[in-house]
């Protein structure tokens, strides 16, 4: 042992604990230093003399395997350490160990047992995927159907490890891949079973909710095709005395809480039930309730699965008032009397009352017999009284008695609902059985229990031996005997003769025995034994030394549970019930285990309580507990030992039931117990390490040298590598497919990789770091170099800076200072310059300065005298403003104050106008009224001027006079008064100017105003003519915006009734095709005894035919469905019933949508057309009617086939109804009202039949009847004319019919000359009933017309009425606006009516321009047909010369053009539908015309329609399909056949709508084409048949090509190494020999798939395939791809790793390549991909950091939270260099991925199928140029 080795050591809490090495050891040293994993060191000793070393551990990339013996090393570290990391951090609950499915129980529910992992892991091999429950189910499934061998499911454990759940799943696999083949649903009974036993046989424990409290073994039969047939239950040893004792914290059987939970429901009123705590028998545990259990729905499943059963419900009411009683019977209150040698139980004691009534026993008696028993001696008969601990145990066994046959019978009669008349070819047994048990107190049950698990791990042990051994004899190695521990002794111990249950029995049979008596004979005879022992401080408890445990038993209670006693008295009370239920529950009929029963007879081991034993001294004992259970043990071990067996362990890995916690300590001891490790020693032993020559060499091919690699055998290779690293030979063994190791060396050979390759990174890493380092040294170098010379050239350039620096220093210092020197001499000359100058001009400025004094001295005198007197004079006129200013601010402060108040008044009155037109028009009118003032102001004004005038003229007068006159006094007076006027004239001018310039203002800011109004006017009604536009536009682009949307959402819907309505088409085929297997088994069954055939004419199209004719009827398709009954039987008629029920309701649903889909169209349309109407005069370019209409005609077409195709699914219903009703005529033997309703329907119809007849005929043939009329049958024209009323109300059309019914009929009575040779009497009759028939029809049509004229008058009347009422609406509202909004209102009104007016006349035109175009079309199809009529007449006249002259004359024919039309004879059919459907080869038209076959059909069908031959149209057409279906059901594995008819079914659909006269499919069509048109029949109907038919083809396509491909894609994608050397192989398990897995190599790589797609569209392009169809088939195959290979990488640890994931991006780009070169790359096969692409790149993304997590998270889009954990959680690296994903960052990823809202499915549907388009593809191919090989022998159609 060396330095850094990791080993395992043990530890007190963690049983086992890692350690490394921190020293190396050596031999003789007595410690071992380590480090443990928490950085601790610890000094380990070591056994010198034993030299026991602790066990190595496991390197760490075979830690987390998914099968144990896959481990280098074999111990119980090893094992513990594996299941704790893939339990904890992957959360895998599932391991192999061996042959051993090892399961832990979770405590949480998880999501990997849906029908899409069952569907993933059927028919696959076990070591290929992820261990499962499910493996190991199919695993047994694929051996029985291989061996044809019984297989047997052991499923062990302790309580609570999910023993019961297990076996669950396993059923559920085995019912749901082996489901029954008839309609009996046993694979449901088999899971209904389940409920009940859970019910009557689980219970609360401390250690699990619902403990299994029994063991029960299942056998499923299956038939010889491996079907589920029927079941058969054996139940072991019953724990009974949990009736009557529960301990703490448990319960009793949940069946009592269920039916106290139900006790309020009516039907269990008579009961007398009450809440579980008030019953004895359910209240010793204390809580009576499970967390999360409903007992009441749990209840209302039981009985759910009683009916499911088959049980009746009397029966259901017997067994809960059994049950009831039990309750009522614990509760029974008994006193003891004062002797305590007896007792009483009151008579008024309710319980007992209710538990007599219940049973139907007498009171009386059973109050007696309950205190009492009975003695029996030889000569007289004794009854005693019975103390109170007696009674109470007579009661509790009386009681636990009553549960145990009450469970027997429950299980005898499931076992006759699951028992089936069929022989069964095989079966399949599950065994739920109870573990190896211990407690503190261990009695009887656990005895049991243990024993019958030393049994089994007996018969495991040799079956592990027995495979051990094939195998080495397989590939040939020498056998050495592997010592394995053999549990016979402790076996022999407990069951051979005077073994401890002999003792027991016999200690049984002793009258006074006691269990210390039988403890001491115990000890007496097996105290030498090894493994029994005895306790040292106890007599009466004795230990047994079991294969897992040492387990100490008490023996008290051994003797009374062996024995089983019940008094016979109260037995015989209760079998003298009222009730036959419980009468029958008690009566002796037979041996419940009987000595001679069979593991195949014996179905059913009852464990029943005993009869008592003392009947008759002389009569043998009852079979005691002990012995019956050893007996039923014996038939369980004889029925495995018949069978192969499959083991699966349950683990439970902690007591508190905590999800995903493990407990180290609990785990170890289960393991030990459950044989876990015994296989792991097993293996060890040997050579457990198995390894492939070819997965070996892969592995370990870097230990080979170069020149071993030369040899091309990589089995001499291998052999001489392994001789040259393993000397000791005896470490490995060569067997003939594989190499065989011991233990331990693969992981010497893993470390010599891993040392290999650690050479080789470490000699990576030292050249890459010298390399580093040289770059880096060079680099410093060149760097060093570099600043070196650029540091050299800065100091020299820096002294050359200083040197000249220095050199103009100097020349600057010597011209600075001359400098200085002149500036100092010129600064002195000019500073004596400029103080002689200064000096000189002072002298004479002081001088100018005196005389200049003087002189402006008398200037200032004579200015400041001018001054004073000009201050005086403007100081008296500035008084004088002052007062005149007053005077005039006072008049202007009461003229601003008028104003004021002028102003306030107008704005008021602005305020109060809302209208701009109204302020307008007043602020005129004061205008107005302002002029007119100012007028009346101006001629007062001149008028008072006048006045003034001549006053001053009058007082000029006056003052002449007065100047005249003496005196100075008056004149001074006249003055004044002429001064004070003159003053107020003044202020009168100064007023009237300020009101004229006041005014003036005015008037300005008003007509300012008012332009301001209307130029916001104008752009107010700018903006609302703008939003106008938006609000316009918006609602158009809202419109457009619905309008996508609604469209969109239609599209979808379309699409999903699409996908449905193919689902219902491929369950319809599916049901077709079991009925035609039926029908064959049927026919097979009749011939077998007479060797009797069908006769060779009858042919089977017309049962095939489901179709309707051209003019369907659904009578027609009844008498089809009774002809069905006629000839397949009534027995399978009806077998489909509950089928074509769903298929009606169904249809019923089809029908609705289509009705409201059809709504929505109508809708949409109209919609569509009023837009149209609305944009077209405003955009006429942009709108396309044509095209909205063919859009719209299509998607009509399309609905209305739809609606067709509902409807024949509907007739198929009254099909089935029809054969129900003779089914019921059969059996009854007297027809009943259906029929005969079904008879007159059958004459109605065929009237109808020939009335639609001769309408056809009728139609084809009114033009040349019409020109007849013209020519001979002018006098009849004439007479029918002449008759009265035939102008006003005949149509013409009618006219015209009846004229050629005249002629029609006279045709018909040509030999009517015997009654009337001129045929006038005939014709007369015929005329008269035609004038019938025309004045029926005139009256009929006037009636019609004046109905019709009613209503449309009733129709104007409402209409008028709605218009009043609207007009009076608007009158009403019109009246309250103003004139100005009443104008406006009535302009708008005017314009809408004139809008609707111009869209109605537009809407009418339109109307007239379709209806010319209807009638143009009608009109060139009439002239068509006049002009084929008129050439067929020339025709007729020719043939009938042609006969009337001699036979000797021979006249040449002119040839005619070829119209492409084929016509054959009736007799021709079958011939013609043999040698073009059902006898051709595709490669007989290799070089012709693809879809030939197509055309050449469709050329009948014209010529059919040209002769207007609907029943030949019908027989072809249904011929065809027929024959169709026959070739595809025999060639149901054909790729080219059905890509071969598919092509041409979808031709022949195509040309079915491109020559149908429909415009819709026409405008592709040439001249030539559109000649070819049908003209008389409308195939729609088969259309959408053929339709049917494509898709169903399609369907089979697709199975073929995943049948072909899903072997190829596991091995292609996954697994083989499309890139060489990127993948290594790990280390295997057991797994991958499994016996399941065939021999020889069957990988694929890539390039299969690759040649396997270019075949398919080869083959498909070469049959003339549409592209869009080929789109369609290569995306659904991809999507296949993309779901398989997903699906298997999410249950393959193994394949889930970085190189996995290189492998993947390499396979899907090659893939992505293959669909370019193929222009595939449209048809959106990558899309499906997505899921695989995210895959690989979530395998190849780092995963550490939160950065990692964020980046996964926004690139796995495609995948769901649970992939993507799932992928995590199994990613395994390959090499040790790489790194696990970390649990915390698992838990990173589910925390980011939380808020998604994705589904809880893990794997994909891989079943999935896109509903498939057919787009409509017209050819170019016209049908004259088409030429018919001689190959196919069509000789008999004549071109026409």
């Amino acid at each position: 042992v060396s330095l850094f080795t990791r080993v395992w050591i043990p530890d007190p809490d963690e049983v086992w604990c890692s350690a490394e090495l921190t020293k190396d050891y050596k031999e003789g040293d007595k410690t071992l230093r380590l480090k443990l994993e928490d950085e601790t060191i610890r000094e380990y000793p070591v056994d010198v003399q034993s030299n026991q070393l602790p066990f190595l551990r496991n390197p760490d990339i075979l830690v987390g395997e998914n099968d144990l013996t896959a481990l280098s090393y074999l111990h119980e570290p090893a094992v513990l350490h594996n299941l704790k990391v893939r339990f904890l951090e992957s959360n895998h609950i599932y391991t192999y160990c061996g042959i051993v499915l090892v399961a832990i129980n979770p405590y949480e529910q998880l999501p990997i047992y849906g029908q899409d992992v069952i569907y993933a892991y059927s028919g696959q091999n076990m070591g290929d995927m992820d261990p499962h429950i499910f493996a190991v189910a199919e695993e047994a499934y694929k051996q029985m159907a291989r061996d044809e061998k019984n297989q047997s499911i052991i499923v062990s454990g302790e309580s609570g490890a999910g023993k019961t759940v297990s076996a669950k799943y396993a059923m559920r696999y085995f019912a749901t891949v082996g489901g029954s083949a008839s309609e009996t649903n046993i694979e449901e009974k088999v899971l209904a079973s389940s409920p009940i036993m859970e019910a009557i046989g689980n219970a609360k424990t401390t250690r699990n909710d619902n403990s299994s409290r029994f063991g029960k073994y299942i056998q499923i039969g299956f038939d010889k095709r491996y079907h589920i047939i029927g079941a058969n239950m054996r139940t072991y040893l019953l724990e009974k005395s949990r009736v009557v004792f529960q301990a703490d914290d448990e319960r009793n059987y949940h069946i009592f809480y269920q039916l106290c939970a139900a006790a309020n429901l009516p039907e269990f009123k008579e009961l007398a039930l009450t809440s579980a705590e008030d019953f004895f028998y359910t209240s010793q545990g204390g809580d009576t309730s499970i967390e999360g259990v409903d007992d009441a729905e749990d209840f209302e499943k039981t009985r759910q699965a009683f009916t499911l059963l088959g049980v009746r419900e009397s029966h259901q009411i017997s067994i809960f008032k059994i049950i009831a009683s039990i309750l009522h019977l614990g509760s029974v209150e008994i006193q003891a009397e004062r002797d305590g040698d007896s007792c009483s139980i009151s008579p008024q004691d309710e319980h007992l009352n209710n538990f007599c009534r219940l049973l139907g026993v007498e009171h009386s008696q059973m109050e007696h017999w309950l205190c009492h028993r009975k003695l029996v001696t030889t000569s007289e008969t004794y009854v005693k009284t019975m103390s109170l601990q007696q009674v109470l145990n007579a009661r509790n066994a009386l009681a636990k008695h009553i549960y145990a046959q009450l469970f027997g019978w429950i299980v005898e009669h499931i076992n006759k609902a699951l028992h089936t008349s069929l022989k069964q070819h095989s079966f399949i047994g599950v065994l739920d059985i109870y573990g190896f048990e211990t407690f503190e107190v261990n009695s009887f049950e656990q005895f049991c229990i243990n024993y019958a698990n030393e049994k089994l791990q007996q018969q495991f042990n040799w079956h592990v031996f027995k495979l051990e051994q094939e195998e080495y004899m397989k590939e040939q190695i020498p056998w050495t005997l592997i010592d394995f521990h053999d549990n016979q002794p402790c076996i022999d111990l407990i069951e051979a003769k005077l073994g401890i249950l002999d003792l027991l029995d016999e200690e049984c049979k002793v009258p006074k025995g006691t269990d210390q008596n039988w403890a001491q004979k115990l000890y007496d005879r097996h105290s030498s034994s090894q493994h029994f022992q005895k306790p040292r401080m106890s007599n009466t408890a004795f230990i047994v030394v079991h294969f897992a445990d040492k387990v100490e038993y008490l023996s008290d209670g051994f003797l009374e549970k062996n024995r089983d006693t019940v008094y016979e008295e109260q037995i015989n009370i209760l079998k003298a019930s009222k009730f036959p239920m419980v009468a029958d529950l008690f009566h002796d009929d037979k041996d419940p285990v009987p000595a001679t029963t069979t593991p195949g007879k014996g179905s059913k081991i009852n464990i029943r309580s005993a009869r008592p034993p003392m009947k008759a001294s002389n009569k043998e004992h009852k079979k005691t507990v002990g012995h019956q259970f050893r007996t039923s043990l014996h038939l369980l071990m004889e029925t495995l030992n018949a069978t192969t067996p499959h083991y699966v362990r349950c683990i439970k890995p902690n007591d508190e039931k905590l999800p995903f916690h493990f407990d180290p300590k609990r785990a170890v001891q289960q393991l030990r117990a459950c044989g876990v490790l015994e296989t792991i020693r097993i293996s060890a032993a040997g050579y457990p390490s198995r390894w492939a020559y070819h997965d070996f060499f892969n592995r370990y091919r870097v230990l080979i040298k170069k020149k071993d690699l030369a040899n091309t055998d990589k089995k001499a290779i291998c052999k001489s590598v392994l001789e040259n690293l393993i000397k000791d030979p005896d470490k490995f063994q060569f067997g003939r497919t594989k190499i065989f190791f011991r233990a331990g060396q693969v992981a010497y050979l893993e470390k010599l990789r891993a040392d290999k390759f650690r050479a080789a990174t470490i000699m990576i890493q030292k050249t890459v770091r010298g390399w580093l380092q040289r770059v880096k040294y060079h680099r410093l170098k060149r760097a060093t170099l570099t600043l070196q010379r650029y540091w050299r050239g800065y100091l020299a350039r820096r002294l050359a800076e200083h040197l000249r620096r220095t050199r103009a220093a100097t020349a600057i210092q010597k011209q600075y200072r001359m400098w200085r020197a002149c500036q100092a001499y010129r600064r002195v000359r000019r500073a004596a310059a400029v103080i002689q100058a200064f000096t000189r001009g002072m002298l004479v400025r002081k001088m100018y300065r005196q005389v200049l004094m003087e002189h402006k001295a008398t200037v200032i005198q004579k200015h400041v005298r001018g001054w004073v007197a000009r201050r005086r004079f403007q100081r008296l006129r500035a008084a004088a403003i002052v007062i005149q200013c007053a005077f005039r601010r006072l008049k202007a402060r009461q003229e601003l104050k008028a104003l004021r108040i002028e102003a306030r008044s107008a704005e008021h009155l602005k305020r109060l106008n809302v209208g701009m037109e109204n302020k307008v028009v007043q602020l005129q009118r004061k205008i107005d009224d302002q002029n007119k003032e100012f007028k009346t102001l101006s001629e007062q004004f001149s008028t008072a001027t006048s006045t003034y005038t001549m006053e001053v003229e009058r007082l000029q007068k006056e003052l002449a006079r007065y100047q005249q006159s003496p005196g100075e006094d008056p004149s001074l007076r006249l003055q004044e008064e002429v001064e004070t006027l003159r003053s107020e004239l003044q202020k009168a001018h100064s007023e009237r100017k300020v009101l004229e310039d006041a005014h003036g203002r005015e008037k300005d800011e008003l007509r300012k105003r008012v332009a301001d109004l209307e130029q916001e006017n104008a752009l107010l009604k700018d903006e609302k003519e703008q939003l106008n536009n938006q609000i316009l536009c918006q609602s158009k682009e809202e419109f457009a915006q619905d309008s996508v949307k609604e469209n969109l959402l239609m599209k979808k819907e379309l699409e999903e009734e699409r996908s449905r309505y193919q689902n219902l088409v491929k369950e319809y085929s599916r049901l077709e095709q079991r009925f035609d297997n039926l029908r064959d088994e049927l026919t097979i069954i009749k011939q077998t005894p007479g060797h009797r055939r069908n006769p060779s004419n009858q042919s089977s199209l017309e049962s095939d035919s489901n179709y309707p004719s051209v003019s369907t009827s659904e009578i027609g398709d009844t008498e089809d469905a009774l002809q069905q009954v006629e000839e397949i039987g009534l027995e399978k008629a009806a077998m489909d019933m509950t089928v074509f029920l769903k298929l009606q309701k169904r249809v019923r649903e089809l029908e609705q949508e289509r009705k409201k889909l059809q709504v929505q169209l109508e809708k949409r349309e109209q919609q569509d057309s009023k837009k149209v109407q609305v944009e077209q005069p405003q955009n006429d370019v942009d709108s396309d009617p044509d095209a909205d209409l063919a859009y719209n005609s299509l998607k009509r077409q399309e609905l209305e086939s739809e609606n067709k195709k509902l409807k024949n699914d509907l007739n198929e219903l009254r099909k089935a109804m029809a054969d129900q009703a003779m089914q019921n005529n059969s059996s009854h033997g007297s027809p009943d009202s259906y029929s005969l309703l079904l008879d007159q329907l059958k004459l109605a119809n065929e009237e109808l039949e020939v009335r639609k007849e001769e309408v056809l005929i009728l139609r084809t043939q009114i033009v040349s009847a019409d020109q007849r009329r013209g020519r001979s049958m002018e006098p009849n024209i004439n007479a029918r004319t002449s008759w009265p009323n035939s102008e006003k109300h005949v149509d013409q059309e009618d006219a015209i019919e009846a004229y050629h019914g005249v002629c029609q009929t006279n045709s018909k009575t040509e030999d009517w000359g015997y009654l009337n040779e001129d045929g006038e009497l005939g014709l007369a009759y015929q005329g008269l009933k035609q004038v019938a028939r025309l004045l029926e029809a005139q009256l009929q049509a006037q009636s019609r017309e004046h109905e019709e004229e009613v209503e449309t008058l009733k129709g104007q009347l409402e209409a008028l009425k709605e218009e009043m009422d609207k007009q009076q609406q608007t009158f009403c509202q019109t009246l309250l606006l103003s004139p100005e909004a009443q104008v406006e209102f009535g302009v708008q009104q005017e314009i809408s009516r004139l809008t609707n007016e111009n869209l109605d006349l537009k809407e009418l035109v339109e109307k007239l321009e379709k209806n010319e175009r209807k009638l143009k079309k009608q009109l060139k199809i009439y002239m068509k047909k006049v002009q084929d009529l008129e050439a067929a007449q020339a025709l007729a006249q020719s043939d009938r010369r042609r006969h009337e002259l001699t036979r000797q004359v021979t006249v040449q024919r002119k040839e005619k053009d070829f119209q492409g039309m084929l016509e054959y004879h009736k007799e021709d059919e079958a011939l013609l539908i043999r040698n073009l459907v059902t006898e051709l080869k595709p490669q007989m038209l290799s070089g012709t015309v693809p879809c030939l076959p197509a055309y050449i059909l469709y050329m009948c069908i014209r010529h059919a329609d040209y002769t207007n031959d609907d029943v030949k149209v019908h027989s072809l057409l249904t011929s065809t399909i027929n024959g169709i279906k026959k070739v595809l059901k025999k060639h149901n594995d054909d790729f080219e056949m059905t890509s071969f008819w598919l092509s041409n079914t979808c031709r022949l659909l195509h040309c079915l709508k491109q020559y149908s006269g429909d415009e819709g499919f026409m405008t592709q069509n040439t001249a030539k084409q559109n000649e070819h048109c049908l003209k008389n029949f409308d195939l729609t109907e088969y259309r959408q048949v053929l339709s049917d038919l494509s898709i169903q083809i399609y369907q089979q396509l697709i199975k073929i090509a995943e049948g072909a491909l899903q072997p190829m894609i596991v091995s292609a994608m996954l697994e083989n190494e499309s890139i060489q050397g990127l993948s290594g192989v790990k280390p295997t398990g057991y797994r991958k020999r499994s016996s399941s897995m065939a021999d020889g190599d069957n990988s694929y790589c890539l390039e299969a798939i690759v040649r396997q797609m270019n075949s398919f569209h080869t083959v498909l392009c070469d049959q003339g395939l549409d592209p869009e169809i080929i789109m369609q088939v290569f995306k659904q195959l991809f999507y296949m791809i993309n779901a398989v290979t997903l699906n298997n990488l999410l249950l393959r640890k193994d394949v889930c790793s970085w190189s996995t994931g290189m492998q993947l991006r390499y396979n899907i780009s090659q893939l992505e390549e293959w669909l370019r070169g193929r222009n595939l790359h449209q048809s959106g096969a990558v899309q499906t991909m997505e899921p695989l692409i995210q895959a690989a790149q979530l395998l190849q993304l780092k995963k550490k950091t939160q950065e990692d997590a964020e980046a996964i998270c926004s690139l796995c889009t495609s995948l769901s939270t649970q992939q993507i954990v799932k992928i995590l959680n199994l990613y395994t690296p390959l090499n040790e260099f790489e790194e696990r994903v970390t649990v915390a960052f698992i838990r990173t990823i589910q925390a980011q991925l939380q808020e998604r809202n994705d589904p809880q499915q893990l794997l994909l549907d891989s079943k999935h199928m896109f509903p498939v388009l057919f787009p409509f593809n017209p050819s170019s191919l016209t049908m004259d140029s088409i030429h018919i090989p001689a190959c196919l022998n069509l000789e008999f159609l004549n071109e026409v």
